[in-house]
């Protein structure tokens, strides 16, 4: 199969998975909706959802609360959760990359598909990763810590925020393109893990600039690549990945919004109409970017034939790289 064949049957399932249900639309919402993130409150997929959830709440005229349901491989207790949920527009899952496209990867039964569990509502926001080393490591950029890597194979360890994890992948997809010997560590979330590599416990780490940005400002760090196409803002000067001559690198870290596969489509029509106004609005585009990301405007359908090119890829990685759940 194609692989333009094989998008376009990835979307038809999941548009296959949308029911129509005027009745339902006209009286939605008539209650609170429940927006599950699959993550321990206090990071920042939580106040992402958290903001969403305040603004969705006014728009629609009915409470958005948001429960946080963490557990499993990269989250994939709350996301079955949702999958399994009543497909009815009252239980919604804030999703983001790991989740959805690199977990299924690399474990086999993770309780959900995400294409045929699922139906995209909306896309909410997208960052991009920071690459950052400790000052200790002799490197002032991406090329110079690949040469340092190489003379040094298996003494430069990079840290993520756990196993199969968009930073982990990030850090083998450097060892796979750049034919480097370096040594994951996994950590149980972003703040041991920063809190590690500020101390020169571990030498290098991806992971989103509201993270790591307040570490580099402080001169506790140095920020050497972002994996966007462009540049962030509160950090000019360090080059993209692609002008670090690694283009291969370039990824996002995007959250997004779906609802349990059989959810009418004119209710899924409403919450992407109403997501989407919300991340026009002036106050939600400066809310974001204090986290260095920009939102998404997407349609459900443009979400899915995104989804359907991310797990091709992150599956591609896993499958070349030889990545095996632990």
């Amino acid at each position: 199969m194609t692989r333009r064949k094989y998008v376009s049957f990835l979307v038809g399932v999941a548009l296959a998975s949308v029911v129509c249900s005027p009745g339902l639309a006209q009286t939605y919402p008539s209650r609170t909706i429940k927006l599950v993130v699959p993550f321990p409150p206090g990071g920042p997929t939580d106040v992402t959802a958290r903001l969403v959830a305040e603004r969705l709440s006014s728009r629609l005229g009915q409470s958005v609360i948001v429960e946080n349901r963490s557990g499993g491989a990269g989250g994939t207790v709350g996301a079955k959760s949702v999958a399994a949920s009543d497909p009815d527009g009252y239980t919604l899952l804030l999703a983001l990359t790991g989740t959805l496209t690199i977990t299924p990867a690399i474990y086999k039964d993770t309780g959900f598909d995400t294409l045929r569990s699922f139906a995209p509502v909306a896309m909410v926001a997208a960052s991009a990763q920071v690459l950052t080393i400790h000052p200790s490591v002799p490197a002032n950029s991406l090329q110079e810590l690949v040469a340092h890597a190489k003379s040094n194979p298996g003494k430069v360890s990079y840290a993520s925020p756990g196993f199969g994890t968009q930073p982990h992948l990030l850090g083998e997809l450097l060892k796979w393109v750049t034919g480097t010997n370096m040594v994951h560590v996994p950590y149980k979330g972003s703040a041991p893990a920063v809190t590690d590599l500020v101390a020169g416990q571990v030498q290098a780490a991806f992971d989103s600039p509201s993270v790591l940005l307040p570490h580099v400002e402080a001169g506790k760090l140095k920020a050497i690549a972002v994996t966007g196409d462009t540049r962030v803002a509160r950090l000019p000067q360090v080059p993209t990945v692609a002008e670090s001559g690694v283009p291969k690198l370039q990824a996002t870290l995007w959250s997004g919004i779906l609802a349990p596969a059989g959810t009418p489509e004119n209710v899924i029509a409403k919450l992407n109409e109403a997501i989407n106004e919300d991340l026009r609005s002036a106050d939600m585009r400066a809310s974001l970017a204090r986290f260095s990301a920009d939102p998404k405007i997407v349609t459900p359908q443009q979400f899915t034939i995104f989804l359907a090119e991310e797990i091709r890829r992150w599956a591609e990685l896993v499958s070349a790289a030889g990545i095996k759940a632990e």
